[in-house]
C-alpha cells in the first residue's frame, strides 16, 4: 500500500547530480533498500538460531567472497 506523507529531505543533491530522476524517487529507493536489510536481517537471524554464529574461518571466506 502506497501513502503519501509530507517530509523533509535532503535529496536533492542526488536529483541534481543524476542519481535519481526526483527526490520521490530517491526516498523510495532509499525505503526499499531499508526493508531489503532488514529482511535480510531476519534471514540471518533465522541461520544463527538455527546453526550457531559463524566461525571464523566462515566469516573470512564470506568477507573474502563480498570483497569486505
Amino acid at each position: 500500500m502506497r501513502t503519501r506523507v509530507t517530509v523533509t529531505v535532503d535529496g536533492e543533491a542526488a536529483v541534481a547530480a543524476g542519481r535519481a530522476p526526483s527526490v520521490s524517487t530517491w526516498v523510495a529507493a532509499a525505503m526499499a533498500e531499508r526493508a531489503r536489510r532488514e529482511r535480510l536481517a531476519d534471514v540471518l537471524a533465522e541461520i544463527r538460531a538455527e546453526l550457531g554464529p559463524a566461525t571464523d574461518e566462515a566469516t573470512a571466506w564470506a568477507r573474502s567472497v563480498l570483497g569486505l
